[in-house]
């Protein structure tokens, strides 16, 4: 009797880890699949802002808020994602996403001039911020640590081939559409991923009341308000357009980010805090972080400037310019997965060492390499370096960081680390675009919106050498990185229907 019994015990536990392990990969790549169409929405406008500039009689100074409002509405919305992800099932929690990015996009495709373009960009941010969060807390909560190297790797393919097919796909678009069809090319796509997501997405996640305190979202919302305000002005007090001194609301900023922390540390201590500070006694964790960080201020701020160059100095259509653009992009999708398992195999610091000088010689070509009469081969060369140091910077960083925490942190360590990333490529873009109008102005051009080839390689070198020379810090912190005290992840929960 026992004989006849016992197989179907075993049956009937391998058939519920079988359907387990089913609907966990079904989440992982309709989750993968909504951050790709979101990132690709994303890095679409970057090609589009000249065409986009001109056609709203707009100078780079202004244009740079379209990408600006974005990247900081998301930071200002992540840090509550870790307390959404608590409070809301997975399923849920997609569904508010995909519907705020999908309202935005009407908004941005319905614009008729610029204010209300920002609007819906700040929408589309809305949603945007909390899928990534969501995914890699996902990540780190259904897969084992021995893979986590793996998957990583996948999730950089997202990561990097959106904003390689974005470039190319704007360029083409914009050749034949007013720049509103991007966003209505976008809209079939985001109402599909909604449909599907509402029906297919299962619940990976345990929910419990945890209360949202109201003054640090208010207090996270003014600290990185105002240190992007202030480093946007200046760029617009070089071209006299600043509405205050830049050294006004970047004091206020740095000031209010301080209460911020003070407050975060008070909350912690009953596990209430909106983003739980803890994290950062990982000393792998801040170490991580803190690279990643310094790399997104370059990469955004190279990102908004290639374009202006490529348009401007070299004379290039939409569609070249996200060609150019098109083969870095998808060099470091197909590296993702092999550094992923390299990570796996040999840990973080034989492949940050490396990605940190390749990103500081493709960042210094830039600087220096770049003219007036420079071909667009050597932007290409440039950018395809870029690129793949970044693969073999993110995707070992993204492992090392989260890897090191508490399984119980995973959210507030995720949330943190996309909020950083978010201040860091407004503050990038922010700075990049300073420089580059400071280094038109000083040109004495005099249209800034329709800058010559001699003043827009000039501030172009600005900026990017702002870049190279993040890049050394870049490269300390590489040197720092290592390996996490691997805390194994607890049992992978079952997902709930």
């Amino acid at each position: 009797m026992t004989a006849t019994i016992a197989p179907p015990e075993v049956d009937a536990s391998s058939d519920a880890g079988s359907a387990r392990e089913a609907r966990n990969r079904t989440a992982l790549r309709l989750l993968l699949a909504a951050v790709f169409v979101v990132f690709l929405n994303e890095t679409m406008m970057a090609v589009a802002l000249p065409r986009i500039q001109e056609s709203l009689h707009i100078d780079a100074t202004r244009g740079q808020w379209l990408t600006t409002a974005f990247a900081l509405t998301m930071a200002v919305v992540i840090p509550t994602t870790g307390w959404l992800m608590q409070r809301l099932r997975t399923r849920t929690v997609f569904a508010l996403a995909m519907s705020s990015f999908v309202v935005g996009t009407v908004i941005a495709a319905l614009s008729p001039v610029f204010e209300m373009l920002v609007v819906g960009r700040v929408v589309q941010a809305t949603g945007t911020a909390v899928m990534m969060p969501l995914m890699m807390a996902t990540v780190m909560t259904i897969v084992p640590a021995h893979e986590r190297g793996r998957v990583m790797g996948r999730v950089s393919i997202v990561m990097s081939v959106a904003p390689a097919v974005g470039p190319i796909v704007s360029g083409a678009l914009i050749q034949v559409l007013p720049w509103q069809g991007l966003f209505w090319v976008m809209l079939p796509i985001a109402l599909a991923m909604l449909a599907i997501g509402i029906r297919r997405i299962p619940n990976v996640s345990e929910t419990r009341a945890v209360p949202l305190d109201v003054l640090s979202v208010v207090l996270a919302a003014l600290a990185f308000s105002a240190l992007v305000f202030g480093l946007s002005q200046i760029g617009a007090a070089a071209v006299g357009q600043a509405a205050l001194q830049p050294w006004i609301p970047i004091v206020v900023g740095l000031l209010t980010l301080g209460l911020f922390g003070w407050r975060q540390a008070v909350l912690q201590r009953t596990d209430a805090a909106l983003l739980d500070l803890r994290t950062f006694r990982s000393r792998d964790f801040a170490v991580a972080v803190a690279m990643m960080t310094v790399g997104m201020v370059s990469l955004f701020g190279a990102f908004i400037v290639l374009p202006q160059f490529a348009r401007y100095t070299l004379g290039l259509d939409p569609l070249w310019v996200g060609a150019i653009l098109l083969p870095g992009g998808l060099l470091m999708g197909l590296a993702g997965p092999s550094v992923g398992r390299l990570y796996d195999r040999f840990g973080p610091r034989p492949l940050v060492i490396p990605g940190s000088l390749g990103l500081a010689a493709s960042l210094w070509t830039l600087a220096l390499g770049l003219g007036e009469h420079s071909s667009w081969v050597i932007l290409l060369g440039a950018h395809i370096v870029l690129m793949l140091s970044l693969a073999f910077l993110f995707t070992p960083a993204f492992s090392s960081s989260l890897g090191s925490l508490a399984p119980h942190l995973y959210s507030h360590g995720s949330a943190t680390i996309a909020t950083l990333q978010q201040v860091a490529g407004a503050a990038g873009t922010a700075i990049f675009v300073a420089l580059y109008a400071t280094g038109v102005a000083t040109t004495g051009a005099a249209n800034p919106e329709l800058p010559s080839p001699a003043a827009a390689a000039h501030g172009s070198h600005l900026a990017f050498l702002a870049g190279a020379i993040l890049s050394f810090v870049v490269i300390a912190l590489a040197l720092c990185v290592r390996r996490p005290a691997a805390a194994e992840a607890p049992d992978a929960p079952e997902a709930v229907a």
